[in-house]
């Protein structure tokens, strides 16, 4: 009988242990799930943002194209204002 009540107390303490593991593996494997979806949420930001980015560069070379030729049409028109003052 001792050795069964031996054994018992062995198995107890043993699960007991299990038990200390698995409680923080479980966290872990919750804190996976969240930090994985967290990622795929900022992932998809990334892509959005990156996009953004794409439409803003594309909107500042047509504005360059604008400005250029705004600045030769001033131009332009400045050399016709001094040619008609100088007449």
């Amino acid at each position: 009988m001792a050795e069964l009540a031996e054994a018992a107390a062995s198995l107890s303490a043993a699960l007991d242990r299990l038990d200390a593991v698995l409680v923080p593996l479980d966290e872990a494997q919750q804190r996976h799930v969240r930090d994985s979806a967290e990622i795929a949420s900022l992932t998809h930001e990334r892509e959005g943002l990156l996009a953004r980015i794409a439409e803003l560069e594309e909107e500042v070379r047509s504005l360059a194209s604008l400005t250029e030729e705004v600045e030769g049409r001033l131009d332009g028109a400045i050399a016709d204002i001094r040619t008609a003052l100088g007449r």
